[in-house]
């Protein structure tokens, strides 16, 4: 039986072992007119098309995948239009969410930035979009969403846009004194310095002292925004799951954590995906310190660009902050499929009144209404 309590090293070996994706473990293959469904958690053709697919990123890896599968209950399922036993040319990835309370979709992925389709040709593409429509009908599905990001593709009717955002990333080919240069003076340049002055502690890992440090400012964060956070297991997975690959960055003053990031390296690319800060401490620079501080690591480690991840159109503040470190904006934009002219505005005032709900909550019922909720977002 395959179980979630494997390693994504453990994966990756009874992947292997599986030769062409034929362990008992694994799906059998769906066909509709040409196109296969794998398990990408079992199928070794999946992590191949990923580590040679120049589009891949983070949230295309088994790790990734393993994580949403053991924190959230979500099943990966790939689809592709190559057959089975024959090298993957071709593939996009998704999670079931089998949910009462938002009803059943496949989302490509949950809680990932960006998902691109991983493909080398419109016809490729259009002909996994044309077996993803299939799907809606025959699992009775409320939609599809996918993320793909920066494609600038004409898509078959049915298929319309739906969330708009921001995605940032900051090219890291220069030497460090020339990235500090571009960085802005006054709200970057001059924290980064007073927090050095202020004699902040620096410390990085993935231990379970810091993944709490990192929680609780997280939470503080989350209240400060009236949401609650991620359930704590889900960072805890993927530490587990990531390894090496996940970095911790908390900055202290007097003992006291202020500010906390957590990282992610795939290939040639470190992502900034999550962070969180104490208010109170702003003055002090922690966040542009540990940011610097993630450069200086990346530049070490050879990665050639930072990916600052999303941001909602409407975060003025944010996409200012990102791009005082001199980081360049590129639009992002959702599809679904069917198309739905309402979702964003219905999803405005029910985020509306959400927050108000959340910002009454004391920190225990908040930390359990996050575990609550989040299986249902995807």
């Amino acid at each position: 039986m395959c179980t979630t309590s494997q390693t994504a090293a453990e994966v990756e070996r009874r992947a292997d072992s599986s030769g062409s994706g034929t362990s008992p473990c694994a799906l059998s293959p769906s066909v509709d007119d040409g196109c296969y469904e794998l398990d990408p958690l079992v199928d070794r053709r999946w992590a191949e098309l990923v580590a040679r697919h120049p589009h891949s990123s983070v949230y295309h890896s088994l790790p990734w995948l393993e994580s949403l599968k053991r924190t959230y209950g979500y099943r990966p399922v790939a689809y592709t239009t190559t057959p089975p036993g024959a090298e993957l040319k071709n593939g996009v990835v998704f999670c079931r969410v089998q949910s009462w309370l938002t009803s059943p979709r496949l989302v490509s992925l949950p809680f990932s930035d960006h998902c691109r389709l991983l493909v080398n040709d419109s016809h490729d593409l259009y002909g996994l979009l044309a077996c993803l429509a299939q799907k809606v009908e025959q699992e009775e599905l409320k939609y599809i969403e996918l993320r793909p990001w920066s494609e600038n593709t004409d898509y078959p009717s049915g298929f319309g846009e739906d969330c708009e955002h921001w995605h940032h990333t900051l090219d890291l080919s220069p030497d460090l004194n020339e990235l500090f240069r571009n960085f802005q003076k006054s709200s970057i340049q001059r924290k980064i310095r007073r927090a050095k002055r202020e004699g902040l502690v620096y410390e990085e890992g993935r231990s379970r002292l810091l993944l709490e440090s990192f929680y609780r400012l997280m939470l503080i964060t989350r209240r400060r925004h009236r949401l609650p956070p991620p359930p704590f297991s889900w960072f805890k997975n993927l530490a587990d799951c990531l390894g090496e690959k996940l970095k911790i960055r908390v900055a202290s003053k007097d003992g006291r954590a202020v500010a906390a990031l957590l990282t992610l390296s795939f290939k040639n690319t470190v992502v900034y995906k999550y962070g969180g800060s104490d208010a109170g401490f702003h003055n002090l620079g922690g966040v542009p310190l540990l940011l610097w501080k993630t450069i200086e690591d990346a530049r070490r480690e050879g990665a050639q660009e930072l990916d600052l991840g999303r941001t909602d159109r409407e975060n003025t503040g944010l996409i200012t902050f990102k791009e005082r470190f001199g980081a360049t904006r590129s639009e992002s934009t959702y599809l679904r499929f069917p198309a739905s002219s309402h979702h964003t505005r219905n999803g405005a005032w029910k985020m509306r009144m959400a927050k108000c709900f959340f910002s009454k909550m004391p920190d225990s019922t908040l930390v359990a209404a996050g575990r609550l909720i989040y299986p249902h977002i995807g």
